[in-house]
């Protein structure tokens, strides 16, 4: 995200469960259990507050998922919270993952900007890294950097250990990805978003290396990479400033290309823009062949803390994906649709 932002549709849960005893503390509402994603509707942890994580991504470790997304304020940014999950459902708030330094000399000082983080697993070092777009303090969206931060945990702390512009170019919006090999890569915003790229990463994660291709030149932000059956699939979404727009869906047989645009795989109410959304993420789902998750964000930049998430089950037809408006759902949508590419 930046500052030309997409909307992203958010997603709630079902409260159709049993309530906890004890009273909500001010500002969040009784414990409740859920089995049902209810995009556009207020999403609540598992003490009862709003779940803050913006912009975000998700990472499986063993049977537990990690969400990691913006700390938001009304109208601040302020780092990068995590939550944990077994069911995708319910998350449990593990803290504030990277928050920002009291350093007013670092990159990373409070008031900077730490936008769409990102977390992957590095096999080979055994720790977890996390990228986000970086904007620094007092500097609007002039930065457009990269940053890192590495953790021996998932939930953190992660330490802050560099930002830079990848191979000299800007570096907004933002994803990561990493291939069945154990490669990484970095898909990102270039060129004041003109430029979509793709670079891959050092063996440690932490760089970028010299392999770094523009994808194409068409004005996108907002990527959201995944692969399935040999194919990789690119959704972005144009720049609008906070309004919505169409989405984009583009495929290739490799990482770095070429990419071939198949049109805009939403259908349903709104489906124009995006739901009233903007990509984040698309996350597969453990144990289910062929199931990913489409995450987005609904952005509410008069109040940012309140952007709400939307997540929508992935489906393959006519040998693409396509992600269609659900008011109410579970996993069991998988079970009950083929999602398998035709």
């Amino acid at each position: 995200m930046q500052k030309f932002f997409f909307l992203v549709v958010g997603l709630g849960l079902s409260t159709g469960t049993t309530l906890a005893q004890a009273p909500a503390t001010s500002g969040s509402v009784p414990k409740a259990k859920t089995a049902a994603f209810r995009p556009g509707e207020l999403w609540y942890d598992t003490d009862g507050n709003r779940i803050n994580a913006h912009g975000g991504g998700v990472l499986q470790v063993g049977n537990t998922y990690y969400w990691y997304g913006e700390k938001r304020a009304q109208h601040q940014e302020e780092g990068v919270n995590v939550y944990s999950s077994k069911d995708l459902y319910n998350w449990k708030y593990e803290g504030v993952a990277l928050p920002p330094s009291q350093d007013a000399q670092s990159d990373i000082a409070a008031g900077c900007l730490m936008e769409r983080p990102k977390v992957i697993y590095n096999k080979k070092t055994g720790k977890y890294v996390m990228w986000f777009h970086l904007e620094l303090k007092g500097q609007g969206y002039k930065a457009a950097r990269a940053g890192v931060a590495v953790a021996d945990k998932p939930t953190g702390p992660f330490k802050y250990v560099s930002s830079f512009r990848p191979n000299g170019n800007m570096s907004r919006d933002m994803g990561l990805f990493v291939d069945d090999d154990g490669a990484a890569y970095h898909v990102y915003s270039a060129r004041e978003n003109y430029d979509l790229r793709l670079a891959r990463l050092s063996p440690d994660y932490l760089t970028a290396t010299p392999q770094d291709s523009l994808l194409f030149s068409k004005h996108q932000e907002a990527p959201a990479l995944f692969k399935t059956d040999g194919k990789y699939y690119l959704i972005t979404s144009g720049c609008t400033g906070w309004d919505p727009n169409q989405a984009s869906l583009h495929v290739a047989d490799r990482p770095f290309g070429p990419w071939k645009p198949l049109g805009d795989p939403m259908t349903g109410p709104n489906a124009k823009l995006t739901f009233g959304g903007q990509s984040t993420y698309v996350l597969p789902v453990a144990g289910r062949k062929d199931a990913f998750l489409f995450m987005a964000d609904r952005w509410n930049p008069k109040d940012l803390k309140d952007s709400r998430y939307l997540w929508l089950p992935v489906q393959f037809k006519d040998g693409q994906p396509t992600i269609g408006w659900l008011d109410q759902w579970n996993l069991n949508f998988f079970n009950n649709s083929s999602t398998k590419p035709l």
